[in-house]
């Protein structure tokens, strides 16, 4: 309950009560219902367990085979308010952990989902992928087991492309690289099941944009925000000039950062450039030629 500023209508007393629970504010003094059918905005919280009140329970997660919505008996045989459970009872827990056991990888595909999200999760984390962009991987990777893509094929591979394919949908900057780093599986296979995917989920991929790997190349070379701010402006300029179109993103990234430290003082060689960026030191040279040829860049590297 708690007490209104107004005052009664009928006896003018200051003591009003509001019931959440009736919908109703009264007159603690002459018992006026003053005002009925009132909404509650407080928060409505619930126990879920025995530790503390919270207003929702678990949120669902495509990272959980179960969705993150199981029914877990653990081992600690109390109730929910802490007690604990009788020794007659016990019998009947034991019996229901390991039926919830049996029944929790029931099917081929619970199966085949408790392998892989695990799996997931851990190369998704070893690479530093955000969460959504996680989501969106164990999202895929249902929709591949629903086509009926697994079949026949590694999970550790679809998995891989999962990733893959959901960090392009998203616009995360990964490169097959790093991925077949993380998962050991080589590169050649993860590109042919990403295109599999792609084609069979008819996946709309937006094109991969320079300027999307500059922070993270920028970032492994210690180069300053000046400088990446430079590195835009040389990929939109070339984007005008139509110089950036059918050149792999990672290599026109590579080379705009090389020539923007240089500009702005703070120069890395084009060794230290394709090692974080992951090509060759010819792409490098090559892109960073194009883009000082076609921008008529006065600078000598």
């Amino acid at each position: 309950m708690e007490q209104d500023r107004d005052q009664c209508p009928e006896c003018a007393s200051a003591k009003l009560q509001t019931d959440y629970q009736k919908g109703e504010t009264s007159c603690s003094e002459c018992g006026l219902v003053i005002m009925e059918n009132i909404e509650d905005h407080q928060a409505e919280w619930h126990a879920f367990d025995s530790e503390k009140r919270v207003r929702t329970g678990a949120p669902i997660t495509q990272m959980r085979p179960n969705k993150g919505l199981p029914t877990y008996i653990d081992r600690t045989n109390r109730d929910i308010h802490g007690t604990k459970i009788g020794h007659r009872s016990l019998p009947l827990f034991s019996r229901l952990r390991r039926w919830q056991n049996r029944l929790g990888v029931n099917t081929n595909r619970e199966r085949n989902l408790a392998i892989a999200l695990p799996e997931l999760d851990r190369t998704t984390s070893s690479i530093g992928i955000a969460p959504p962009v996680r989501e969106e991987a164990a999202l895929l990777y249902r929709r591949c087991i629903k086509a009926d893509l697994i079949r026949g094929r590694l999970i550790e591979t679809m998995v891989s492309a999962s990733i893959y394919a959901a960090c392009r949908v998203r616009g995360a900057p990964r490169t097959l690289d790093e991925i077949s780093a993380a998962t050991g599986i080589r590169k050649k296979e993860i590109g042919r099941a990403y295109r599999l995917i792609r084609r069979e989920l008819r996946l709309e991929i937006p094109l991969s944009e320079p300027c999307r790997y500059i922070p993270k190349i920028a970032a492994a070379l210690n180069i300053s925000g000046r400088a990446q701010e430079k590195a835009v402006r040389l990929l939109k300029m070339a984007g005008e000039d139509d110089l950036i179109s059918g050149r792999a993103p990672t290599g026109v990234a590579a080379a705009a950062v090389y020539i923007a430290s240089a500009m702005n003082g703070e120069r890395r060689t084009q060794k230290e450039v394709a090692d974080v960026a992951r090509v060759t030191e010819v792409t490098v040279r090559n892109r960073y030629r194009e883009l000082k040829k076609e921008l008529g860049l006065k600078m000598a590297l």
